[in-house]
């Protein structure tokens, strides 16, 4: 199999689904705003995304893949489906045990997800309400990350990546009707709204489980018991969980310092959404194919071939990340301005949202980088040491939140955010390289240079544009006016980067896919 392929598959898929989920932000702001039911459901919602993005993104698949490949080459694949089976059994137990105590719990946990809602006791009622609704998402995503794993040791990646997309397509629709029959800005629509999560969640995991049983991969329920290799799961794989989620750690700890502030966790949420586009679509895709790949490279005793594998993954996700990273520092504002600011979105919401957006978009390239570095630990059965580094990142994500929080507000829980990422980045990178388990090649230095200038230069061209176009982005302007506007900026940034990078040799595509060639 192709690995240019399994990339373009899983970021083709994943690129809908975020697509779909700023048609869904979209809607959502219009109906809620960043007022108190927002700032309620978006809490009530981060508990179950964490979980999303720590399960159905990779991090159970940094420890579930290398041990199901492990069975599924040397045993065959009627001990891999056993392992499979072990490891749900134990997986469900756990999750009816800690959906349960969640639900009784909640009040007293509401105080470590967003403690500063006490002081308004009906916001915070109802983010107590809201995130019981929410609960059993987290089974049927912790489920969807299972059997996403399973597809995806087969190379099956195209069905677990179009999973998401359900979500999204559940949310515009509830939301569409909600709003054409006048609920709006009201606790009745967040409850809708968290009762559709759930929903959602069932409607992924019937997906995979179908596709599972087509490739003979269907799982029967059994009695958990601590197997031999289930206990070597589950030691990969806490510290694989915490280790693979430290961004979505770090930003559950700003959304509880930032509850101290009215409206800082829907601004916080909605940079969020923008600048996860481009990591979504880069650095999951990249972290979702790349480790099985290194894995089987590794057992085949291929080193040389991993190596290039992590460089030219390293290549493509700065090939994309880096220009976004530039073009959400240049033009913040008016992409929140066209996407969201509308019905009970208000002009102060874009410029709080763009200045937490501008402090993110320091920390894409980090973010993704992650992504490409974190494979070459899990694929060698090493959990340990990326978690030992997330808590590095995680102390320095809360030291410089409250250090920064009292005189930058939500826009110091934005920084603090994306120097963690950096610190978890560089310390990733560097134990690599003394490890001898990464190399940056010939190719990779020639590239990243080049790729950083073209960057540059398109940010150049955007900030001369800006000024050109800013006439259709007035607020006067119809919707219309000013998303093309925005289009016609997005393209011209586009088209400068890509030409500039071609010209000095920043990438080729040619290039790029006869080294991603890999066949199975």
């Amino acid at each position: 199999m192709k690995l240019f392929k399994s990339f373009a598959t899983v970021g083709g898929f994943t690129l809908i689904s975020r697509v779909l989920g700023f048609m869904r932000e979209i809607l959502l702001a219009a109906a809620l705003g960043t007022g108190p039911v927002a700032e309620a459901f978006f809490v009530a919602f981060r508990f179950p995304n964490l979980f999303r993005r720590l399960f159905a993104e990779g991090a159970f698949n940094s420890a579930f893949i290398p041990l199901f490949s492990k069975q599924l080459e040397g045993e065959g694949k009627a001990e891999a489906k056993k392992f499979a089976e072990e490891a749900m059994a134990v997986l469900i137990f756990a999750l009816i045990i800690v959906t349960a105590l969640a639900e009784f719990f909640m009040p007293f946990l509401m105080f470590g997800l967003a403690g500063g809602f006490a002081d308004t006791p009906e916001k915070f009622d109802l983010a107590v309400l809201l995130t019981r609704i929410t609960m059993p998402y987290l089974l049927f995503v912790s489920l969807l990350a299972l059997f996403s794993g399973i597809l995806n040791a087969f190379h099956k990646f195209a069905v677990a990546a179009a999973a998401p997309v359900l979500l999204n397509v559940v949310f515009i629709g509830v939301l569409a009707v909600l709003l054409a029959l006048g609920y709006g800005n009201t606790p009745e629509t967040g409850i809708i709204l968290c009762w559709a999560v759930s929903f959602a969640g069932l409607l992924q995991l019937l997906v995979v489980v179908f596709a599972a049983r087509r490739i003979g991969m269907g799982l029967k329920l059994k009695l958990p018991r601590l197997t031999p290799r289930v206990k070597a799961l589950l030691k990969l794989g806490v510290p694989g969980v915490i280790a693979g989620g430290v961004v979505q750690i770090n930003i559950v700890i700003g959304t509880l310092i930032a509850s101290m502030q009215d409206g800082a966790i829907a601004w916080l949420a909605y940079a969020d959404r923008l600048y996860q586009l481009p990591l979504g679509v880069i650095g999951i895709a990249i972290g979702v194919v790349l480790l099985p790949d290194i894995s089987r490279l590794l057992r085949a005793g291929k080193d040389a071939e991993a190596h290039d594998s992590q460089n030219r993954s390293l290549e493509i996700s700065l090939l994309l990340t880096l220009p976004a990273s530039v073009a959400l520092v240049v033009v913040p504002e008016p992409l929140i301005q066209v996407l969201f600011e509308r019905g009970q979105f208000s002009a102060q919401d874009t410029q709080m949202v763009g200045t937490a957006l501008l402090a993110f978009a320091f920390g894409l390239p980090a973010f993704v980088l992650s992504k490409v570095f974190q494979p070459g630990f899990f694929a060698r059965e090493d959990t340990r040491t990326p978690m030992h580094f997330a808590a590095i990142s995680m102390v320095t994500n809360v030291v410089i939140s409250l250090a920064l929080f009292s005189s930058l507000g939500h826009i110091g829980i934005a920084i603090a955010t994306t120097i963690a990422g950096w610190v978890n980045a560089l310390l990733l990178w560097s134990t690599l390289r003394k490890r001898g388990h990464y190399v940056l090649d010939a190719q990779a230095r020639r590239a990243v240079p080049r790729i950083l200038l073209a960057s540059f230069v398109m940010g150049g061209a955007l900030l001369a544009l800006l000024p050109i176009l800013s006439p259709w982005f007035s607020r006067t302007q119809p919707f219309l006016t000013q998303a093309g506007a925005l289009a016609l900026l997005v393209l011209a940034g586009m088209v400068i980067y890509f030409l500039v990078a071609g010209l000095i040799g920043g990438f080729s595509v040619e290039t790029l896919k006869r080294k991603l060639r890999r066949r199975r």
